[in-house]
């Protein structure tokens, strides 16, 4: 799991079938990078969300084959220093 920032949406007119209803989202990485995400929360740029990718980000679908390796699992809704 990673920490990141929504920088901006991508929008596509055009999907595959397989790729469930939802947004997808720039995301800018904690330590650097940016990644698309498939966002089922509806989160919005400027806000702060944790992010899985690879396997774990495909199992969420529950064994469906969906074209989805970065996933939001989570808005941030404060950070705080220890």
């Amino acid at each position: 799991m990673q920490r990141g920032n929504v920088v901006g949406s991508v929008w596509s007119t055009k999907r595959l079938d397989a790729l469930p209803k939802g947004g997808l989202l720039e995301i800018e990485m904690d330590g650097g990078g940016r990644v698309v995400a498939f966002d089922p929360l509806g989160c919005c740029s400027g806000e702060r969300v944790l992010v899985v990718q690879g396997s774990v980000a495909a199992a969420w679908f529950g064994g469906k084959k969906v074209p989805v390796d970065a996933l939001i699992i989570g808005s941030i809704d404060e950070e705080t220093k220890r």
